[in-house]
């Protein structure tokens, strides 16, 4: 069993996915027309130390920065965010305009990532804690929180993101990847998607 375990660790590390032609937040190529807007409202909801790059990356996993864009599910803009949301979030922010105008779009996409930062109040670095945020802005809050206290319990420790990415949906583990590889280039550690037997032997030998 411990054999088998290492060797679906092994396995785990491998890399599953690259993607080509994936350029760099700071590429030519990235119009760098809406940047005032994400420097604007980093610096409002995050203050001015904090990288403002983080949500252009994101609005790049969300959009490819095309602000006319609308998803199967009815996200729009920018930022890909539900018609339900953004009144959430103008009902706080009654200055907010119209959620098809790039400048509010993306005001509401990073207020709504500072809303989901402050709930992981763990202590966690700041790093770790933005990709929380971000996974529960793909996935949603309450499905983050319930993965992350069920590896608490596991790990019988607090996880940090990388102990958290096996165990989150594929979809939100690529898009968080994917905007951790904009700003930071190539992962560090290229993640194996893991099914099943797998996921239990590799989770227990963690324990």
């Amino acid at each position: 069993m411990r054999l088998l375990a290492c060797l679906l660790l092994a396995l785990y590390w491998l890399p599953l996915w690259a993607e080509p032609g994936l350029r760099p937040v700071d590429d030519p190529a990235w119009t760098t027309e809406y940047d005032r807007f994400f420097r604007k409202y980093t610096k409002r909801y995050f203050g001015p130390a904090f990288d403002w790059r983080w949500f252009k990356a994101q609005a790049i996993a969300e959009s490819n920065l095309k602000p006319r864009i609308s998803s199967h599910a009815g996200a729009i803009g920018l930022m890909q965010i539900l018609p339900a949301t953004y009144e959430e979030i103008r009902a706080r922010n009654p200055h907010f305009k119209q959620i098809r105008d790039p400048e509010w779009n993306i005001a509401a996409g990073i207020f709504y990532d500072r809303l989901l930062y402050r709930k992981w109040r763990e202590p966690l670095p700041d790093r770790d804690r933005l990709l929380l945020a971000f996974a529960s802005y793909n996935a949603g809050y309450v499905r983050i929180r319930r993965i992350f206290r069920r590896l608490e319990q596991q790990l019988a420790h607090t996880p940090l993101w990388d102990e958290m990415e096996p165990a989150v949906p594929g979809e939100t583990r690529h898009y968080v990847r994917k905007i951790v590889t904009l700003v930071e280039g190539r992962p560090r550690k290229p993640v194996r998607r893991l099914r099943g037997v797998e996921k239990f032997l590799v989770f227990n030998q963690q324990g």
